[in-house]
């Protein structure tokens, strides 16, 4: 079967990842301003006062991101990406204790794919939920995904380009104090067309579990 060069709209998309992987995700957090207290503590209490900020800081549930590349199993990656290497491609990322990425794509026969799963841990499950509000924001016409951390939502799109069609899923995921996002989409250049909006919707779904369950697992 002979080859077929990416069209434009799909070449394109290896842009925004390498921006993604520079830039990295905005983190919404910042150094602790807050006054010190005056010393008014009696002297029985002040082993407590010190131990105070080693309690704050237990209290944060995500620490770090996990390895994303290991976050789905091989056979999700198979099924939703056919083709691709398993182990995937971690992108570079400016912070990797905070956010980390892995990609995997593959172009088999005229079918392709391409799938993202990102993980960012922020300062708090205060600035998460917020995050998670604004990213959702800029999503319209998506909804809400039930029993998936603390809040799941699930948005599908399609594109067109030289009458090419692309559809694209992404599901975010707020868990705690950390955010995760799949970024899945697919296209079939014999046709094409695009592969259906509930294909792409269950295969995004599909890995926003998994990708949630190595968060958690990831603090075991």
């Amino acid at each position: 079967m002979r080859s077929l060069p990416l069209p434009l709209a799909l070449t394109a998309r290896l842009a925004p990842v390498a921006v993604l992987a520079t830039a990295g995700w905005a983190l919404s957090s910042g150094p602790d301003t807050s006054p010190a207290a005056k010393d008014k503590t009696p002297p029985d209490n002040a082993e407590r006062s010190a131990s105070a900020p080693a309690t704050e800081a237990a209290t944060k549930t995500y620490a770090a991101a996990p390895a994303p590349c290991g976050s789905l199993a091989t056979k999700t990656v198979a099924s939703l990406v056919p083709g691709a290497k398993a182990a995937g491609k971690e992108i570079p990322s400016t912070d990797s204790a905070v956010r980390r990425t892995c990609s995997w794509n593959a172009l088999k026969g005229y079918d392709y794919r391409w799938l993202d799963v990102s993980f960012e841990v922020m300062a708090s499950d205060e600035a998460a939920q917020k995050s998670y509000k604004e990213r959702i924001a800029d999503r319209s016409g998506g909804g809400e995904v039930p029993g998936l951390g603390d809040g799941a939502y699930s948005v599908v799109n399609l594109t067109t380009e030289d009458k090419q069609q692309t559809r694209e899923g992404t599901v975010l995921v707020r868990a705690s104090n950390a955010l995760v996002m799949i970024t899945y989409n697919g296209s079939d250049f014999e046709s094409k067309k695009a592969p259906s909006s509930d294909t792409v919707n269950k295969g995004a779904i599909k890995a926003a579990k998994e990708a949630v369950a190595a968060l958690s697992n990831g603090q075991d």
